[in-house]
């Protein structure tokens, strides 16, 4: 190459470049550490949080939930009933288009719906009161009941895991057991697959064909309304690097900061504590219903009672958030219309010598339970340790193994016995909006192997839950709520472990964020 030519090669490289960064100078961008990192990306799958966040990213809902727990219309214009109640008719609102340029159809949705209802616990219920569903042109979809019900609206509009997110058909028709491997939505933002960095980062774009709303943001209803160009979400996995990270102005957002920094939070100017949070969370402790040894209800019972809510809460959330957790003797959220003591109040303090009696009682043969921990997730991390501590004392064996969310996640989804990889323990939150009442909340399930990760069967539990959702009056609702309860802990489905809160940590400068169900979004903008 000739000097001259080589000269022009440098220039116009360094114009490029010059360009380039320009460009990216320009481009306003939200970077967020996560409160865990996703590594199933399909939000029908999975019921963890970090993918149901991933999925208000890519995909749009046809209903949603507002703060105050109301149902709104999101991709559906408006909507019909017949006389006789059992015919539902739907019309989408217009300019509704997939990233890859297609419009979203009838067609598309009942394969969503399809696909989601076979996985979620209030999907499989609504799905048990519809004779058909179909598609009588590109923006109208029907379903049809075998006889009326209340949820439909509900069912079609809640807010969290497993959200009926709408995909493209040839998307939803995928195996619900299998991971979809295409991420094409119709949401406000597009993933960027070619940058995805499993465990290192997430990156999402704003989708500049997204038709918003025009009502204002209120949950997961309303305007979504981009105003950054990207969402860089970032696996900053150690707590202190995420403080550090955020106090410098590297990152904006820390999702779910460790407990113990709040107090340091909370009293530098340079970052806000915003709660986006509607209802308390939830900590609960899940079984291994399958394998031994909690294949044995009187296993379980004898676990459940030697559990304590003042030690998990005071060990994870800490004595210096008082203010932020709270014992609850009920499944449902304290405070919420159908929370109640009755069947669950032994809940709260437990009692160790009856929790030894049991288990002496049970025929526990003394082989070691596996209890799952991740280390990586800040608001659940040393539930594990305290379950290990009181189950020691109860009287069980423990193995206490640790791992990322990630792998636990698809650990918890094996059905294996415990020496062929299978597990017996693990320990999770709930946000309230998911547990409000028995067929929103998956762990009060008792469908067994079609359930929820621990797959908990019982025929009268089952049953109430049908009754529920027939009930008309809400007198009859809070009646066979109770009853729902009081049968979950006969049956030893989970254990109630108290509330908290876990409020996000924000620069100064970034405003809008939603109050809702889940972690959205939408609406934020930046200085």
């Amino acid at each position: 190459m000739k000097f001259t030519q080589l000269v022009t090669s440098l220039a116009l490289v360094a114009l490029a470049t010059s360009v380039s960064s320009a460009t990216l100078a320009q481009t306003k961008t939200l970077k967020v550490a996560p409160h865990a990192f996703p590594a199933n990306l399909d939000p029908i799958n999975v019921t963890a949080y970090i993918t149901r966040n991933h999925g208000y990213m890519i995909y749009d809902t046809l209903f949603g939930t507002d703060e105050k727990g109301a149902i709104k219309p999101q991709m559906v214009d408006k909507w019909t009933t017949s006389a006789d109640k059992k015919t539902w008719t739907f019309t989408l609102r217009d300019k509704l288009e997939f990233h890859d340029g297609k419009p979203v159809t009838g067609d598309d949705v009942l394969a969503s719906l399809k696909r989601w209802g076979a996985r979620d616990s209030f999907g499989q219920k609504l799905m048990t009161f519809v004779d058909k569903m179909d598609a009588p042109d590109a923006k109208t979809f029907r379903l049809m009941l075998k006889e009326p019900t209340g949820i439909v609206l509900d069912a079609l509009g809640k807010p969290s895991s497993n959200v009926p997110f709408i995909m493209p058909k040839r998307v939803a028709e995928t195996d619900p057991f299998k991971v979809i491997d295409d991420n094409t939505g119709s949401g406000p933002y597009i993933f960027k697959k070619d940058e995805y960095k499993p465990g290192v980062q997430s990156i999402y774009v704003k989708n500049p064909k997204y038709v918003p709303r025009n009502e204002p943001p209120n949950g997961t209803t309303g305007g979504k309304i981009v105003k950054v160009d990207r969402v860089e979400w970032l696996a900053l996995k150690d707590a202190q690097t995420q403080q550090n990270a955020l106090l410098a102005g590297e990152i904006d957002i820390i999702e779910q900061p460790a407990f113990e920094q709040y107090p340091a939070l909370r009293k530098d100017a340079r970052v806000s504590v915003v709660d986006t949070g509607t209802v308390n969370f939830q900590y609960v402790m899940r079984f291994n219903h399958l394998v031994p040894p909690f294949n044995n209800p009187k296993v379980r019972e004898a676990a459940m009672w030697a559990m304590n809510q003042n030690a998990f809460l005071r060990a994870q959330v800490g004595p210096e958030n008082e203010g932020m957790f709270f014992t609850c003797p009920s499944v449902y959220p304290c405070g919420t219309p159908l929370s109640s003591p009755k069947g669950s109040e032994f809940m709260v303090n437990g009692d160790m010598k009856k929790a030894q009696q049991l288990l002496k009682d049970s025929g526990y043969d003394g082989k070691p339970i596996v209890v799952m921990r991740p280390t990586d997730l800040q608001s659940i991390h040393k539930l594990p340790l305290v379950a290990t501590q009181l189950l020691r004392q109860a009287g069980f064996k423990v193995d206490l193994i640790t791992m990322d969310w990630g792998s636990l996640v698809a650990r918890r989804a094996k059905k294996d016995p415990v020496e062929q990889g299978g597990w017996n323990i693990f320990l999770t939150a709930w946000v309230g909006a998911d547990i409000m009442n028995p067929l929103t909340s998956a762990p009060l399930g008792g469908q067994g192997e079609k359930g929820w990760a621990g797959w908990a069967s019982d025929a009268q539990l089952e049953k109430l839950r049908d009754d529920f959702a027939r009930a008309e009056s809400e007198a009859d609702k809070k009646r066979i709520a109770e009853a729902v309860q009081q049968r979950a802990m006969a049956v030893g489905t989970h254990a109630i472990l108290g509330e908290y809160k876990n409020p996000a940590a924000v620069r100064k400068g970034v405003s809008g964020l939603v109050k809702a169900g889940a972690n959205v979004y939408w609406n934020i903008d930046k200085k």
